[in-house]
Formats: C-alpha cells, structure tokens, sequence
C-alpha cells in the first residue's frame, strides 16, 4: 500500500476497542438513542431507503470501502461503469454503482473541514498524497493531479453520474467521531453532529455500511470489495 495507506494497528485497535463498547450499549438500548439522526432513523421498507431507489438500472453492483486503499473503492466503481458501458454500449444509468464508505473508508465520504478539524490523517494514518505527511483533507473531492491514480473517478465527479450512489456508514461516523471529539477541543454530541452536516455533497448517511451492503445485494447488486 503507498502513502493513503490507513491500515496502523493502534487506530484499528481503538476503533475495536469502542466498537465493542458501542455493541454493549446498544445492548443496554442506549447507544441507539445516541445515534438517532434523520438519515439513520428507521425504515419500514426499500421504498424508504434512499440509497436504493436510484439504483435502478439492469446492471448494478456494490462497492464495498472498507478502507481508503488509494482511492480504489472509487476507481473500481468507474472502471465497473465504463466497461460495462463499452462492452455491452449501455446508455447512461443502465450500469449502476453504488459506493459505500465504511469502517476506515468512512473519511472519503467527509469534507475537507472534518479531516481539518479533527486531523483525520494524523488519528487513522492517512497520509496526504501530496505532502506525505497525515492528511489534513479529502483528496478524492476535487482531486489534484497526483491525488489518485485517476482523477476522473473522484467522488466529486462520480456521486453526479447517472445510476452512481455514495453511501457513507453513520455507525462508523457516530464511532469515529466520538474518538476524535476530544482532540478537537469539543464534546462527542457536538463531533457528531458536525460529521453528519459534513457528509460531501451528493452523498448519503447510511445506517451502517453492512447493512447498505446487505440490502444492496438483496435488491440485486452484485458485490466487489474495494477496499
């Protein structure tokens, strides 16, 4: 992996260390009160699941972002698009993706200000393609020359394409967030909610990546790990 590698151990074990906490409170009924935002609220059907409904096309498959991987949770999604589209000349919208960011891939779906404020890079090992240093902004939304290996798959430009969703996991944001409230100087409410308003625009919260990536599959998405 080269410099936006997120894989150092201590992170990933803070990360499980809280999640384990989270799974106890959510036992105790409490952690879901804690999470509760419009984006993550109960659904009773697919009718009321957002992320789905664009997908609408014959073809479609999901992208699983589990990490940052060089922004290939990207790449994939529109080298899946643009291959399907030459190889069997579909029209726009009849080759879908839908691209979830979760777990340490959660980040690509926040803004610049987020990765700033909370110094994203510095708490997740994430290092900036540009200055090798840990990175201080999200360098798949408008992307210099450099950032990824192909600057036309970058979010800014695939969440506008036809039949292309970008699903960014709440539980992971609720999680994360609280782990970097401290360091930012506020409390793990306020993180929080900033991370939620902070979602990169054309994106959606999901209630948890698992879940989208279950209930795409189960709307008929075919499934590629990305990351």
């Amino acid at each position: 992996m080269s410099s936006m590698s997120n894989d150092s151990p201590a992170p990933r074990r803070q990360f499980l260390e809280r999640l384990a906490g989270g799974t106890a409170l959510l036992a105790a009924g409490t952690l879901a009160a804690a999470c509760a935002a419009p984006a993550a609220a109960p659904v009773a059907s697919a009718d009321d699941e957002p992320w789905l409904k664009p997908l609408t096309g014959k073809h479609k498959q999901v992208f699983d972002g589990a990490k940052v991987n060089d922004a290939f949770p990207l790449m994939f999604a529109a080298g899946y698009i643009q291959t399907m589209n030459d190889t069997y000349k579909l029209k726009p919208g009849e080759a879908n993706a839908f691209i979830v960011f979760r777990h340490f891939g959660t980040p690509l779906g926040l803004v610049d200000e987020i990765w700033k404020k909370y110094k994203l890079g510095a708490m997740l090992g994430i290092m900036d393609p540009a200055t090798k240093k840990p990175s201080e902004r999200n360098f798949v939304w408008n992307p210099k020359p450099g950032d990824m290996m192909n600057t036309d798959a970058s979010a800014d430009k695939m969440v506008k394409m036809p039949g292309v969703v970008i699903g960014v996991c709440h539980f992971a944001v609720t999680v994360l967030s609280g782990m970097a409230a401290k360091g930012a100087g506020v409390t793990p409410e306020v993180a929080l909610k900033e991370w939620e308003a902070g979602v990169i625009p054309g994106a959606m919260l999901v209630p948890s990546g698992t879940l989208a990536i279950g209930r795409a599959q189960e709307h008929g998405c075919t499934y590629c790990f990305a990351g």
